[in-house]
């Protein structure tokens, strides 16, 4: 699995780009040419709406997967690991604690326990907090390991559901407000190249994540998932409730959003 800080640095990038890409000004064209026009904006919608926008995190379904026959669902198992001893593994020790081995559990937690509290800090901007939910999420994934059951997905979309879920009681329930700070956040990257350097330069991590917190609950959701998780259109999907049509709009409706958000300087 690609270290937790790779990951996240590069699907900001991934998601930078694709924000510049909805600030960038279609090219003019002579009068009468309105097909091309609806062409260009229908290829830049596509690239938007792109399911490899977040490239270079490989997934796959686990192939030649066996576990216990008693819950029926060993066909569905499945893991976003991009080693194919890795998907076997995760596969195997989730059957193993879904059976009761606590051991199993325990390594099931030190691999997801970073993607959790990574999602869960880009949604409450509070360390103390995601920290917290963090401990009640694996709490009840604990809980409930009986009851899980593989549909095709990564175990870690489960355990994101349940996060996600805690996070949204939490909100509802006013216990606190959503705090809005950069502390710990991503770091700039300096590294420019090519003819839209400036813009991709001033166009920083910290712009994204304090826009991020502005957009609507699920599109700033969706938009964590899929760019700074990593995760599937299909693995979001399963997590929102949503179908994967939905999810793309909602990706869409994200992006166009933080481009709206982006400081007057960037948008002009």
């Amino acid at each position: 699995m690609p270290s937790q800080r790779r990951s996240s640095a590069h699907g900001l990038e991934a998601l930078r780009a694709l924000v510049l890409a909805a600030l960038t000004p279609p090219t003019p064209l002579p009068a009468g040419a309105t097909t091309q026009v609806h062409r260009t904006a229908a290829r830049r919608d596509e690239r938007l709406l792109s399911e490899s926008a977040v490239d270079g995190v490989a997934r796959a379904d686990a192939t030649g997967a066996s576990g216990p026959t008693g819950y029926g669902d060993a066909a569905l198992a499945a893991s976003s690991e991009e080693d194919e001893a890795d998907r076997t593994r995760l596969i195997a020790l989730v059957e193993l604690a879904r059976g009761g081995d606590a051991e199993a559990f325990g390594q099931l937690y030190d691999h997801y326990h970073g993607s959790v509290y990574r999602f869960l800090y880009y949604r409450t901007r509070s360390q103390t907090l995601a920290e917290d939910l963090t401990s009640e999420t694996f709490f009840r994934a604990l809980r409930s390991m009986t009851n899980f059951r593989w549909q095709g997905k990564d175990f870690g979309a489960w355990l994101m559901t349940i996060a996600r879920n805690l996070a949204t009681d939490h909100f509802k329930a006013g216990r606190t407000r959503l705090e809005m700070t950069t502390e710990d956040m991503a770091q700039h990257d300096d590294a420019t190249e090519g003819t839209e350097s400036t813009v991709m330069a001033t166009l920083t991590h910290e712009m994204l994540i304090e826009a991020l917190a502005e957009l609507p609950t699920e599109q700033r959701d969706c938009l964590v998932m899929r760019f700074l998780q990593g995760m599937s259109i299909a693995e979001t999907a399963a997590v929102l409730g949503r179908s994967d049509g939905a999810v793309k709009q909602l990706q869409l409706r994200g992006v166009r959003n933080l481009a709206k958000l982006m400081p007057e300087g960037i948008r002009e």
